[in-house]
């Protein structure tokens, strides 16, 4: 599993691949937008990963492999 990592802009405005590992809430208000869909396709039995226009970036049979692939790659 790769680290956590928190990117913060000159702002102070911080971006991360959301995790429940650690508290964001503790370091201030959240603002959540997805940067992905997770879905299973039921005509070619896969999960896919598709970005916010739908384009499949990713697919695999296990669920669990495209979080993977989805946290290494966003």
């Amino acid at each position: 599993m790769n680290p956590i990592t928190i990117t913060f802009d000159r702002n102070g405005i911080g971006s991360c691949l959301y995790t429940e590992l650690i508290d964001l809430a503790a370091i201030g208000s959240l603002q959540i937008q997805r940067a992905t869909n997770i879905e299973f396709n039921n005509t070619t039995q896969f999960w896919e990963v598709k970005n916010l226009k739908g384009k499949v970036l990713f697919f695999s049979r296990s669920r669990a492999v495209c979080h993977a692939w989805e946290a290494e790659h966003i």
